[in-house]
């Protein structure tokens, strides 16, 4: 049994030995397909991108993602493929929850008597709902398949087309997954037919994923005065970021919103835990692995803050050419428990 894992995700070293013969840790955007031809598993983050030039020919079997957004995964050519996978859904709900608190404390957002239009309200959104109402907002949740499904949602919330959002929202949050198709398709879903209907000058957060908000469309918005500031987490064509945007957003961080020590160790925890089931079902191990638990406990570290927000953003903002050193060197910093 060969697993090939990310070598950036935490906790995870010592744990997933005891569910292989053999386990190779790389850098995740260096996995090619020479690495994985004779591997059985994946365990990777976003910067994997798992389609047919990486898969094809492999004995790969199943991929797990240590993350919430797959859309690194080709879903489609791997169902085809009879290749397996699955994401952590919900891992770092909490962590993102608290990067739009803190993103709202740094901006000294009056929140008394506000509207915040939440897009997307699965894991991620739901949280950032209850904290809205909890603050005393009023709510407006755009989320088509949610509402379709007749499930409803509390909290105060009522359900709204992004027409409404954009005609009464003081805030507006993005919690979507990323997709180009179906339905009800993602990709710049605020584009500039959104930016030009917008009518409070409200302050626009992405916390999603970097397709979401059509970046050159909020240039304009931020220029025109029609958004007053932009906090923005998931950017287009990561790593390599837009730097004017950069200069123009008032809070600028690199993807690291769901970098919590939590979140991480939620994600490391479903991960090993898919990885250990998988291998029980097909049978592929000559050991009881199913009884195997995993040891692993929280660091003390310093709490997620405004103040280490506005650290972040700083080191972006003065070196955008060290995204991806400053994501996968993120501190260790832990939620606020009792936030929600």
């Amino acid at each position: 049994m060969k697993i090939i894992v990310d070598d950036r995700i935490p906790f995870i070293r010592g744990e997933i030995e005891r569910l292989a013969d053999e386990v190779i840790y790389l850098p995740g955007a260096s996995i090619g397909r020479e690495d994985v031809r004779d591997a059985d598993i994946l365990v990777v983050r976003t910067r994997t991108h798992c389609n047919r030039e990486l898969l094809e020919g492999s004995s790969v079997g199943f991929i797990v993602t240590a993350t919430i957004g797959y859309d690194h995964i080709d879903t489609e050519y791997c169902d085809g493929a009879g290749i397996k996978w699955t994401n952590c859904p919900g891992c770092n709900a909490r962590s993102v929850c608290q990067y739009v608190s803190n993103v709202l404390q740094l901006l000294k957002a009056d929140l008394e008597g506000c509207t915040v239009g939440v897009v997307g309200v699965g894991h991620v959104g739901s949280l950032v709902a209850r904290l809205a109402a909890k603050s005393g907002c009023r709510l407006l949740l755009n989320d088509p398949p949610l509402e379709e499904s007749g499930k409803g949602y509390g909290d105060g919330g009522c359900f709204a087309s992004l027409d409404e959002i954009c005609e009464k929202a003081d805030i507006i949050t993005f919690h979507t997954p990323l997709t180009r198709t179906g339905k009800y398709p993602t990709f710049h879903l605020a584009d500039r037919l959104f930016f030009s209907k917008l009518a409070r000058r409200p302050i626009i957060i992405n916390a999603s994923r970097g397709g979401v908000v059509d970046e050159a469309a909020l240039k304009d918005a931020i220029r025109q005065g029609t958004v007053s500031h932009a906090a923005i987490d998931t950017w287009e064509n990561e790593p390599r970021i837009d730097s004017e945007l950069l200069d123009m957003v008032d809070v600028a961080t690199p993807h690291v919103a769901g970098y919590s020590a939590n979140g991480k160790l939620n994600a490391t925890l479903m991960s090993l835990k898919a990885v250990r089931d998988y291998i029980v079902s097909k049978g592929l191990s000559g050991t009881d692995l199913q009884s195997v638990e995993f040891n692993i406990s929280l660091p003390d570290a310093p709490f997620l803050s405004a103040e280490t927000l506005a650290e972040d953003c700083s080191l972006l903002k003065e070196n955008s050419d060290g995204f991806e050193c400053f994501r996968g060197n993120y501190p260790v910093r832990i939620e606020v428990p009792s936030l929600i």
